[in-house]
């Protein structure tokens, strides 16, 4: 038999919700997997739902997402390659000349397999001396690297630096302009409802309690900025010598509010 359908307004959905924070803590089922996905499987389960894309008619798209308040996770905003995204900086520079031995290097991987893989923000220097700069005249975000700030456990790894290319700044400065990562993370985060759930575990069962939802509007250009020179957006380069698994801007899920225009608590 065909699925029907159900479109659900927004009014509607804000009362569920509601209705679902009255209820206080729900018993995980046993069935469901425990996982970072755990809170919003079984809230899609109350909410009548089959995926995170909430049927509400004639509105923008929107989405559901939800977590447990107490993760520190980060979440994915969106992959993109530095630039001059023609001249392959990770896997060419980056790589080659400022890696260091992978750890399974000899084991799972070729003897000489290399990794270039590093967290990077915009108000600290990781101990290898890269650093996330916000370059507000040329409207860019670029990557920058300064010797001085490697903790001396790698002068190992940097006395391989020197002999490369040396200790001074980074040749070709990798980059995102600001319009063009807004365009990638503004078709990615939709308007959405921001859904997190306390959790606890009694005699052996898992419960949340869903009592905070924020309804997100519009990503907004000013405050994505600024949430990558306050430090709050990271950049993660993965990559090894058999493969570069891309570059990520990641957000701990606490802080996504921080880049819509609007936030509306509605529970």
């Amino acid at each position: 038999m065909a699925k029907t359908l159900q479109l659900i307004s927004k009014e509607k959905l804000i009362a569920t919700f509601k209705e679902i924070e009255s209820r206080g803590w729900i018993e995980v089922p046993k069935k469901r997997k425990l996982n970072d996905g755990s809170v919003g499987n079984l809230l899609e389960d109350l909410l009548g739902i089959p995926e995170n894309n909430l049927p509400i008619p004639n509105a923008a798209e929107w989405e559901l997402k939800a977590q447990r308040a107490e993760t520190s996770s980060l979440v994915t905003l969106c992959h993109q390659e530095p630039s001059p995204r023609a001249v392959s900086l990770v896997s060419e520079m980056l790589l080659p000349n400022y890696g260091w031995p992978h750890s399974l290097a000899g084991k799972k991987y070729p003897i000489g397999e290399m990794s270039f893989r590093a967290t990077l923000n915009s108000t600290t220097f990781t101990d290898r001396g890269f650093k996330v700069n916000v370059n507000r005249k040329d409207e860019r975000v670029e990557i920058i690297f300064d010797s001085s700030k490697c903790d001396e456990r790698h002068s190992e790894w940097l006395n391989s630096v020197k002999n490369k290319v040396g200790l001074g700044p980074l040749k070709i400065l990798p980059y995102w302009g600001f319009n063009d990562l807004y365009t990638k993370v503004g078709t990615k985060l939709i308007n959405c409802f921001f859904v997190q759930a306390e959790s606890k575990r009694e005699n052996g069962k898992v419960y949340f309690h869903y009592n905070n939802v924020l309804m997100l509007k519009s990503v907004d250009k000013t405050k994505f900025i600024d949430s990558i020179e306050n430090g709050k957006i990271y950049i993660d380069f993965d990559a090894r010598s058999g493969h570069n698994h891309g570059t990520k801007f990641r957000i701990k899920s606490k802080d996504i509010p921080l880049l819509y225009a609007e936030a509306i608590r509605v529970v």
